[in-house]
């Protein structure tokens, strides 16, 4: 089937002005806070909350964050949801067990995890076969990817994950156009296809759940192959997904991201590096302010492909840096407490190190104060261990999201 035109946007919302969005958003948010104070699992961190004034982010960081260590502890007493769910387990067509184990649930509608506008950007629509590399075993992965594929009229190969010279021989049989995978994946099929001395078709490649590394990338283009990346989650499905543009992420029309201060529910100024929060506007699975654990940062302006939603760096790490140092965990949301309690420190990094056989804590804290005595006291009640202190003037620490450092050798 040869391909049609496509329109360059997936629909009018990827395009709004940044007043419509605003507008849609005081709509939709409001509507999305009563489902979820309506569910159980949001029966206390809701209970004295009203929808209609959630109606922007700024609004909506008042709100308490829902880490995945909430969601696990809450579905091991209310199977399998945890009571974040609108609909009982057999209300949907498909659960999902992630490792932990986490369960999520699925359906079938029109692009349900919105992975098909990511596909659209990269052009895959009417005449492409999909070779579908991502498990369709207990993770959703493959069905999200599957979905996306029905969402923008591409046919799909379910072919999972491994068996080689099985994917070089399907994808030259049945003319595979694009793939879904891993990033690494597809260099393997495309090595195994040399050395068999089969030729592919695949011209461009979705790709996910791993690090895109600019050397792969660029082996890709040398191929023929336009290859981007989306950033997604089982729980949130897309968040973000590069354009043509290819300059940062753009953030996916159904969800609101913040970028907060690790260890907290704080906003963090446009351009530091935070950990990724996210609230999606799905009415079945309503999590409001779920945070990541990853590390990204906001990047300025407008994409040049025309997508006028914010944009992020992309994945830049973990958030949860806990860290034990003499043999005490030190934990994010410490520094971040250690850090509200003076009001002339803007920023504070623990770096574990050794000296000999012990472990030592280091603590950076950027402050204009010339005493580190001032801040003995309120580290040893935070963060329950003496350590050294070191004062820094304001803006020198790293802008790379990490508050705990661990520097320690382990060879």
């Amino acid at each position: 089937m040869p391909r049609g035109p496509m329109s360059k946007h997936y629909d009018a919302l990827e395009i709004r002005p940044a007043e419509r969005r605003a507008a849609d958003l005081a709509q939709a948010l409001p509507e999305q806070i009563a489902r979820a104070k309506r569910l159980p699992g949001y029966a206390a961190a809701l209970a004295d909350t009203d929808p209609a004034a959630i109606t922007d982010a700024a609004a909506l960081a008042r709100l308490p964050v829902l880490r995945k260590s909430d969601l696990t502890g809450a579905q091991a007493t209310d199977a399998p949801f945890g009571g974040y769910a609108a609909h009982p387990a057999a209300g949907f067509e498909h659960l999902f067990q992630s490792p932990g184990p986490i369960y999520e649930p699925g359906r079938t509608g029109h692009d349900w995890w919105r992975m098909g506008r990511f596909l659209h950007a990269l052009g895959i629509g009417p005449g492409d076969i999909v070779q579908n590399c991502f498990s369709y075993h207990f993770v959703p992965a493959g069905m999200m990817f599957e979905n996306a594929a029905r969402a923008v009229g591409a046919a799909v190969l379910p072919a999972g994950t491994g068996q080689t010279e099985l994917q070089v021989r399907a994808a030259a049989d049945i003319g595979t156009t694009a793939y879904a995978g891993t990033p690494d994946f597809l260099k393997v099929i495309l090595d195994k296809a040399d050395e068999m001395g089969v030729a592919l078709k695949i011209a461009r490649a979705a790709v996910g759940g791993g690090a895109l590394f600019p050397s792969l990338r660029a082996e890709y283009a040398e191929r023929g192959i336009a290859c981007r990346q989306c950033y997604a989650t089982a729980d949130l499905g897309n968040i973000a997904y590069e354009s043509e543009a290819q300059e940062g992420m753009i953030v996916d029309e159904g969800v609101i991201v913040e970028i907060v201060r690790p260890g907290t529910g704080d906003p963090v100024p446009e351009g530091e590096v935070g950990e990724v929060v996210v609230t999606t506007l799905n009415p079945d699975y309503p999590l409001i302010r779920f945070a990541t654990g990853d590390l990204s940062a906001v990047l300025p302006g407008e994409s040049p492909c025309g997508r006028t939603n914010l944009r992020i760096k992309g994945w830049m790490g973990r958030a949860d840096q806990t860290t034990k140092i003499k043999g005490m965990f030190v934990r994010p949301e410490q520094v971040a407490a250690f850090v509200s309690r003076h009001e002339e420190v803007s920023r504070a990094r623990v770096v574990a190190t050794r000296e000999g056989e012990m472990d030592v804590m280091t603590v950076k804290i950027e402050t204009r104060a010339a005493n580190p005595k001032l801040y003995e006291g309120t580290l040893l009640d935070t963060l329950k261990l003496r350590g050294k202190v070191e004062l820094v003037p304001p803006g020198s620490l790293p802008n790379d999201g990490k508050v705990i450092e661990d520097l320690r050798s382990y060879d």
